[in-house]
């Protein structure tokens, strides 16, 4: 069996979402699907894919470590994270190839089911407290078990998708946020908070010092991902569990954090790490700390059905990020996706990754890849991260 082609698809579904899939096709019947993790760099990402695809074809599908390894490090200079991206939808696509070809589920090829099903948490949205609570009712009602949101806005977006955002007020109005979730629906439920990076070492330090009494399961990406050394800091003034790591494009940044027990969790993204074969390396590096991992999974089907299959084969996880219940959106795109049912998610037992994705929607929804996300200003007019 040999490599034969690679496409990619960044199209919108019915749904409003953008997907960026990438397909490796091989002179079998047999192709596996991929997903990329940073679609707002579609355009750089894609032309990657295609110099990446120079190297592959007629490689052999099932000697993925090689391929990574001449992917990763094959024009001398080590890959950056738009490569990282093209690599992991690639290195997943594989993954995916190689479980179709014998039969088997991914998660078999990665040692087999260690538990029957993955508990999930979803995003509640809102842009303000009442229409937060509205969504986290909803979920409960659903089934879901934990409920995650993320430091909230000071301001609506506009037209142009810019929004001033004002960090004290932010601070305030998501203490306030949990103290509302608490009160309504107890302490049953777990709650994951995401600083999305908004703020400063010293101010997320203030706020977690407020957060304590309401014992969240985690707060996720404290402060910005660049230098990781500064959860060295983090570590010794916050009192409640750390998640990062999703912003991090191979094991290499991943060292630290894990050898100096620095987080709780490790956010490994899959569509960007590296795919499944640096995800499962950092996995099982990070359970000799008795690290948990928390898939990060913003994105659609085939990256929730990659980071599923890491989970049902490992032992240290802690909870699967899954904005929206699987097969709940996007069907004519994906006609076939993961289950779930009561907050858990898992993947069947079908051959490959379990997810199916129609080229003939694809083709018909295509769209040119553009920037995602919005832009926030501090009130001084400052750039911050979104």
């Amino acid at each position: 069996m040999k490599i034969k082609k690679i496409e990619s698809f960044n199209v919108r579904g019915e749904s409003g979402r953008i997907y960026f899939i990438v397909k490796v096709s091989t002179n079998t019947e047999y192709y596996g699907l991929g997903e990329v993790g940073i679609k707002g760099w579609g355009s750089a990402i894609m032309s990657a894919v295609d110099h990446l695809s120079e190297i592959l074809i007629d490689e052999d599908p099932w000697e993925s470590e090689k391929l990574w390894q001449k992917m990763f490090r094959g024009g001398f200079f080590p890959a950056d994270t738009v490569y990282s991206c093209a690599i992991s939808a690639i290195d997943i696509a594989l993954w995916d190839i190689k479980g179709k070809s014998i039969d088997k589920p991914v998660y078999k090829l990665l040692g087999g089911p260690v538990r029957d099903k993955v508990i999930s948490y979803p995003h509640v949205q809102g842009m303000n407290i009442p229409d937060l609570l509205e969504s986290a009712k909803k979920h409960i009602d659903a089934g879901w078990k934990f409920l995650r949101w993320h430091q909230l806005e000071t301001e609506p977006f506009d037209k142009n998708n810019n929004a001033t955002f004002d960090p004290l007020k932010s601070i305030q109005i998501s203490i306030n946020s949990f103290e509302e979730v608490r009160k309504n629906f107890g302490n049953d439920i777990q709650l994951c908070f995401d600083v999305h990076t908004r703020l400063n070492p010293t101010l997320t330090i203030e706020m977690c010092k407020e957060l304590e009494k309401y014992k969240p399961f985690f707060i996720e990406d404290p402060t910005r991902s660049e230098n990781p050394d500064v959860y060295k800091l983090l570590r010794k003034k916050i009192n409640l569990p750390l998640a990062a790591g999703e912003q991090w494009g191979s094991k290499w940044p991943f060292r630290q954090v894990i050898e100096e027990d620095l987080i709780d969790y490790a956010r490994i993204d899959l569509c960007i790490v590296g795919g499944i074969t640096e995800a499962l390396k950092i996995t099982h590096w990070a359970e000799t700390h008795y690290i948990d991992i928390v898939p990060h999974n913003p994105l659609g089907p085939v990256s929730a059905a990659a980071c599923v299959s890491l989970c049902m084969a490992s032992t240290n996880v802690g909870v699967q990020e899954m904005p929206t219940k699987p097969g709940s959106l996007d069907n004519k795109l994906f006609p076939k996706q993961i289950e779930w049912d009561e907050g858990y998610s898992w993947c069947p037992d079908v051959p490959g990754l379990g997810v199916d994705f129609s080229i003939e929607e694809a083709e018909r929804c295509a769209v040119e890849p553009s920037r995602s996300g919005g832009n926030l200003y501090r009130p001084d007019g400052s750039f911050t991260n979104w």
